[in-house]
């Protein structure tokens, strides 16, 4: 999927790392879960995984329906590889979200933290909507990380993380990571309600408890961050890790039982086609 996801390629070109992005596989699951946990269908024909990454969600799709026929759809080689060393009946599709089409008519597009590095949701979002047939659901969920501090200082510090102030990076790497994908709640309900028989649109702020040395950097460089590093040459990288290091362990202490708090609010929908 374009400039997508953590399993996508970054602003430079160069691949997503499967390894860090799993470092919080089980943070990263519940989200995953809750939003499968609205889907209302009971026996689906096709589902599609659009950024299955790895694989480790598309798996539970296809145990939760056992009859359906399941896609896991990636553009990253590397993501699509580590799936499909498992075996299983999983189909592993090579796609771009920006120009995918499904090989059969979908009954739940399942879309689990992808849209949030794709542009342009108003046409996105009605394009995949409109793949679908009466009674398909499409299931969406997105971080709604543009206005957490992690992500604030994240962008605060490319503008005026060096020395004396002075910006890090190109302009045009300021401008990319300035660009806010994720929409509020309403936007999306306004795109979908006039042609569902179910919507149901709702966001979830998930408090969790991270352990270990720096461990919001951690969380950010399995996701958001890859861009900006790998944008980066190795002066400037090492620049921007020490000022944002500072500024997030400024901001996120480790508490004294050694735990750091790291707040992440997400946004979930779920729709049926009338």
């Amino acid at each position: 999927m374009t400039q997508a996801a953590p399993h996508q390629r970054d602003l430079a070109g160069e691949s997503w790392d499967p390894g860090q992005y799993l470092k919080f596989a089980d943070h990263r699951l519940r989200p995953a879960l809750d939003l499968m946990g609205r889907i209302p269908l009971e026996r689906p024909p096709a589902i599609y995984d659009l950024g299955c990454g790895s694989g480790n969600v598309t798996r539970i799709l296809a145990d939760r329906w056992p009859a359906a026929d399941v896609a896991g759809v990636d553009n990253s080689p590397e993501m699509l590889a580590q799936a499909a060393a498992a075996p299983s009946r999983i189909r592993w599709q090579e796609g771009d979200l920006a120009g995918w089409r499904p090989d059969r008519a979908p009954s739940i597009l399942y879309s689990n933290a992808v849209i949030q590095w794709l542009p342009d949701h108003h046409q996105l979002i009605p394009r995949l909507w409109a793949m679908l047939p009466p009674g398909g659901c499409l299931a969406v969920q997105a971080p709604l990380s543009w206005d957490l501090a992690s992500h604030r200082i994240m962008r605060a510090t490319l503008r005026h993380g060096g020395p004396d102030g002075q910006a890090i990076g190109s302009p045009e790497l300021r401008a990319a990571v300035a660009n806010r994908w994720v929409q509020d709640p309403d936007f999306y309900y306004d795109l979908l309600a006039p042609a569902a028989a179910h919507l149901d649109v709702w966001t979830t702020e998930y408090q969790h408890a991270l352990t270990g040395d720096n461990p919001v950097l951690e969380w950010v460089t399995g996701t958001g961050l890859r861009p900006i590093l790998n944008a980066l040459d190795d002066a400037d990288r090492a620049l921007y890790l020490a000022e944002y290091r500072r500024r997030l362990n400024e901001q996120y202490p480790k508490r004294p039982d050694g735990v750091t708090l790291y707040p992440f609010r997400r946004l979930f929908f779920v729709a049926i086609r009338q």
